[in-house]
């Protein structure tokens, strides 16, 4: 048997609740007019209830079935009467059957016996889609969630037609149609009432907009009032961002944006006196839009009423807005409050920062004449607020005082909306919670006490990261393990207890890595404490490393163990949040020593196999972050970050004649003197000498909806103290690639530019002693991005989105040499992908449309670049 649902019929195995309940009072009525003869079966007459036996197909058993109705054995009812009707409708209620009956079925003396039939509502046993690609079938099925056992009701097949129909109607298909036809499933194995379901669906051609038209405009033309439509756009080939179609709710909110951008330009009365929509085919309609613009009215005078706390003139100048200027009743309200922008610089903001949690602003139109309008501001100043109690909930792993010592907002303290987004700002770039479900709560907001409690409600997510690569590079097989704890409590490492899988808690942070070849070993530990005394953010951090470097032979693809360069680094830093100018940013400090130590072993960097090299080096860095909220994907705010690395000036004082040092190096290099080249070089970088200063700025806005463009400069620039000692080989920058570090000896600087190959962006030539280099990275470079982000979803257990790219960047050897603006650029687009357990991961496809210095290819076309670990 094969019933259709459709929209001028709907004939399904549902039964009509309306049908059975006159059914059901009919076959009641006549059963007991019947009975008349007999007066114990009188209508209306008072029983009390025997037996109830349940039939009918279902699969709950007779007592759950009893437990429904809610009659018991020896209860008295009248039958019929209200008892059985309110039985009837609570179980209609259920939503659990299609056909409910109650009999009379035996009657001696004053007990009556009752039989309940019943039909159990159908269950999906299959669902099969017709009528669209094989592959936008299981998206039908996956986006409306139909899964087997289902219960098909009417109000579910009719929602699901509508949910399918409209789905197509958004992509343009305005004449979609989904048939949804159900077919009854004979199993005598099974109790259940079961239904084959098939949605038959027609999506119809495209409906696209031929035209628009637009009557009744004066001051704007017909191509200014289609612009003001974001979503409702004409047929044009050449549009490729945004096709035409009609959507209807779209179509709605265009024509508010109409209204909204005329009253931005002064005209205040503007409105659309009509609008059709004309069907012109089943793939083309045209739209008649008629507007009504009004006159174009001016700003008057602007009055301030009620306020104390700040002036007329104080407020006047926040405002911006004079005497004479066209209405604008958008800006208006920003300048009141920006719904838009939480941190807006507007008069609700000011009152609310300073205190004034129960303030009430509302602009009032005075006076209107001729083309001016007069305002007054009614200010509403209310009692200055207070925090009375802070709490936090949710926290299962990390503890209250780590999330305590990053409030900004105190028991007692006057209220502040700013320190309360501060607040939220700071705990989601902890990386310890869900920075996307960071919601303040207010409590107990009493504006007569002038009280409020706040609660700051976390949900704990997956910080620790594990990191573990196998690669084939250097000559051989790479094996790297890293492991990361972001969350790490060092008090508690010897309490067996606190093991879950490594103590966490106190927000410090530890990481461990492991590198290692045939040719290289490389191991690293290094341990953060971000408030160190656990009183004020004084930041902590010891990183200690050692590398050692075997000679490899690339024919024998050997090393050999016995010839071997290593380095041993240890850096300490301090880092201190400021007070002033405000509170983003943070001053930080730094030593560091690296010790090089060369056995029977000549890399090219220096020309003596055997010796030691030392490196003292000083960090001072500013940083400024104000980025909003979730730290992998950021809608807003910026980020500076200017640092300065440098050594001591030894050159100033340890009496070595370097100029003649210079004249030395250049005899023996003429005549290939290793011997001399060696003292030479053990005596020039006994102490490597030098500074660095890098500068680099970040700026996130929100265009529209989540997408966010993101733009970033950046420049570095490394010094020497004596032209004569020169630029040691070491923390050189190198540009190109995917930016990643990898394996590299020299202290060197990897940064990214995609669309190129790794560290391929050198200057064409350098000079150093003599000795022409392409190899040894560049002094100076600079890099400027444009990035336009898009998440996918942002979810604690995986944060994904998208991105599109320009990018250029050039490397200079010589400050003479530096212009700005002649760059290598590329383009592209890619993904990334954060999850805490693996930390940031990605590909990116950039298109490189310059050649590579010193080649003379063309463009350098396409390059895939894998990410792992850090962002652009």
């Amino acid at each position: 048997m094969e019933k259709q649902v459709n929209n001028s019929k709907c004939t399904t195995l549902f039964s009509r609740v309306n049908l059975y309940v006159t059914a059901l009072t009919l076959m009641l009525f006549f059963a007991f007019a019947n009975a008349q003869q007999n007066p114990q079966q009188a209508a209306g007459k008072k029983y009390t209830l025997g037996k109830i036996e349940v039939i009918g197909s279902s699969s709950y058993n007779e007592q759950t079935v009893i437990a429904f109705t809610g009659l018991k054995e020896g209860e008295e009812l009248y039958i019929p009467g209200d008892r059985i009707s309110k039985v009837l409708k609570k179980l209609w209620d259920l939503g659990l059957f299609s056909d409910i009956n109650f009999y009379l079925k035996n009657v001696d003396g004053d007990i009556a016996d009752l039989q309940l039939e019943i039909v159990e509502v159908p269950k999906l046993n299959e669902v099969k889609v017709r009528g669209i690609k094989k592959r936008k079938r299981s998206e039908i099925i996956k986006d409306n969630s139909i899964q087997k056992n289902t219960k098909i009701t009417e109000n579910y097949v009719i929602n699901l037609r509508n949910n399918i129909e409209e789905k197509y109607k958004e992509k343009g298909f305005l004449n979609a149609k989904a048939n949804i036809i159900t077919s009854e499933v004979i199993d005598t194995s099974s109790t259940d009432n079961l239904v084959n379901v098939t949605i038959d669906i027609e999506t119809g051609d495209k409906v696209k907009i031929s035209e628009i038209n637009i009557k009744g405009n004066e001051q704007f033309s017909d191509w200014t009032i289609k612009r003001m439509m974001k979503k409702t756009k004409e047929k044009f080939f050449l549009r490729l961002w945004k096709r035409s179609k009609f959507i209807e709710e779209e179509y709605e909110t265009d024509k508010d944006k109409i209204v909204k951008k005329f009253k931005e330009k002064g005209y205040r009365d503007a409105r659309i006196v009509s609008d059709s929509v004309i069907v012109n085919s089943d793939t083309d309609i045209t739209i008649n839009i008629e507007v009504k613009e009004g006159n174009r009215y001016y700003f008057g005078e602007i009055d301030f009423l009620g306020n104390s706390a700040y002036t007329n003139a104080q407020l006047s100048q926040l405002m911006g807005i004079r005497k004479g200027d066209p209405y604008n009743g958008t800006v208006l309200q920003n300048k009141i409050a920006n719904n838009e922008k939480p941190d807006a610089n507007d008069i609700t903001n000011l009152y609310q920062n300073n205190g004034y949690l129960f303030s009430n602003i509302t602009p009032v139109e005075t006076r209107i004449y001729n083309d001016t309008i007069d305002f007054e501001i009614r200010i509403n100043e209310g009692k200055i607020a207070y925090f009375n109690e802070i709490l936090i909930s949710g926290n299962d792993k990390t503890n209250d005082n780590v999330i305590f010592r990053n409030l900004r907002t105190r028991p007692g303290q006057q209220y502040s909306k700013q320190d309360v987004m501060n607040t939220i700002r700071e705990l989601g770039q902890l990386g310890f919670f869900n920075a996307e479900n960071l919601e303040p709560e207010f409590k107990n907001v009493d504006p007569q006490s002038g009280t409020l409690d706040l609660q700051y409600v976390v949900e704990e997510q997956g910080s620790s990261q594990i990191e573990l690569q196998g690669g084939y590079g250097g000559g051989g097989f790479i094996g790297t393990l890293g492991l990361r704890f972001n969350n790490f409590s060092l008090k508690n490492i010897f309490n067996k207890e606190a093991y879950k899988p490594v103590p966490m808690g106190d927000g410090q942070s530890l990481s461990l890595r492991a590198q290692a070849s045939l040719a290289f070993q490389n191991y690293s530990l290094s341990f953060v404490e971000p408030w160190l005394g656990g009183k004020k953010p004084v930041q902590l951090s010891v990183s200690l490393s050692q590398t050692i470097q075997f000679l490899f032979n690339p024919l024998t693809r050997r090393a050999d163990n016995d010839r071997s360069f290593t380095i041993s680094g240890i850096n300490v830093g301090f880092a201190k949040r400021l007070r002033e100018p405000d509170q983003n940013f943070t001053l930080s400090t730094s030593i560091g020593y690296q010790n090089f130590q060369l056995n029977n072993y000549n890399i090219g960097l220096f020309r003596f196999p055997n010796g030691t090299s030392n490196n003292l080096s000083f960090t001072v860095g500013l940083n400024r972050n104000n980025t909003f909220t979730n730290p992998i994907f950021p809608t807003g705010g910026s980020e500076f970050d200017f640092s300065v690395k440098f050594t001591l000036p030894y050159s100033a004082f340890n009496d070595v004649d370097y100029a003649g040092l210079r004249e030395q190096r250049i005899e023996a290099l003429a005549s290939n003197d290793g011997e001399a080249l060696a003292v030479i070089d053990q005596q020039r970088f006994n102490w490597l000498e030098f500074y660095k200063v890098k500068f680099s700025g970040d700026w996130y806005n929100n265009l529209f909806d989540k997408l966010v463009l993101r733009t970033r400069f950046e420049y570095g620039f490394l010094g020497a103290y004596n032209n004569d000692r020169g630029i040691p080989p070491f923390e050189r920058f190198f540009l190109g690639g995917d930016g990643l570090a990898g394996f590299a000896l020299d202290g060197r600087e990897i940064i990214a530019l995609r669309g190129y190959p790794n560290q391929s962006i050198l200057p064409r030539t350098r000079t150093v002693g003599g000795e022409e280099s392409f190899n040894d990275g560049a002094s100076i470079y600079n890099k400027y991005t444009m990035e336009l982000r898009y998440p996918i979803t942002l979810k604690p257990s995986a944060s994904i989105y998208a991105l599109a790219f320009m990018e250029g960047g050039a490397t200079f050897d010589q400050f003479k040499d530096f212009t700005p603006f002649e760059m290598s650029r590329s383009a592209g687009a890619g993904l990334r992908i954060f999850m805490p357990a693996f930390g940031l991961l990605g590909i990116d496809f950039g298109y490189g449309f310059d050649p590579i210095p010193g080649s003379n290819t063309g463009p350098n076309a396409w390059e895939t670049h894998f990410i792992i670990g850090q962002q652009f």
